[in-house]
């Protein structure tokens, strides 16, 4: 999860699992305007959109961000005991549901998000699931990069992953003039990094035959 203060207004990308009230836990999310926007709708980024009034999702994804099913946002496949070291109080597989939360505002490659003083380019990222979106700001460089790229195993087998579309997404991403990453998951880093990370992933789907073709950074 990710907060950037505005000038006009907040941004919120991504609202964790949802076990606990994110908005009761961190008071300073209801002191101001909010735009909470979702980097893709797996279980464990929109778990507390539903706090959030005002909120944004790709068009690819918004039936599954207003009908949370198990089995559409993985949370059938992944929120199980296993992901905790220790289990929080309360918790219990068998109960774990999301709530609906639809979208006010459906978001497209090149929409702006403008927080007054900040602004966020939306950049469309399928390949780890069709409606995953980037939020990059060109004045500083800053990548919110969800789960298309971040330093740890990239997931791209999820029932309606695209190898093909995430090796179109990489390559298109090679272009992006950033300077520091903060992905859905994992530390941040720079850009040194960020091109490590999307020439491995190519590199590895290159040798297991993933068409490759050149793109630019366009929808």
């Amino acid at each position: 999860m990710w907060h950037v203060r505005g000038r006009g207004r907040d941004l919120l990308f991504d609202t964790g699992l949802g076990h606990f009230s994110l908005r009761a836990s961190v008071r300073l999310l209801a002191e101001r305007p909010l735009l909470c926007v979702a980097s893709h709708t797996h279980f464990d980024h929109i778990g507390c959109h539903h706090e959030f009034p005002d909120r944004c999702v790709h068009q690819a994804e918004a039936e599954i961000l207003a009908d949370p099913r198990n089995e559409w946002t993985v949370a059938d496949r992944y929120a199980t005991d296993d992901m905790f070291d220790r289990l929080p109080e309360g918790w219990e597989t068998s109960r774990y549901r999301i709530h609906p939360a639809p979208a006010q505002r459906l978001l497209a490659h090149g929409d702006i998000i403008d927080l007054g003083n900040r602004h966020f380019e939306v950049i469309h990222t399928p390949g780890h699931s069709p409606g995953g979106i980037g939020l990059f700001e060109k004045a500083s460089g800053i990548f919110l990069s969800g789960d298309i790229v971040y330093d740890g195993p990239l997931i791209d087998d999820a029932y309606h992953s695209n190898r093909q579309d995430y090796v179109a997404t990489m390559d298109r991403l090679r272009a992006l003039p950033v300077s520091v990453i903060h992905g859905g998951h994992f530390p941040s880093f720079g850009a040194t990094r960020y091109h490590q990370l999307i020439n491995e992933y190519l590199a590895g789907q290159r040798a297991a035959g993933c068409h490759l073709e050149k793109t630019s950074l366009s929808p």
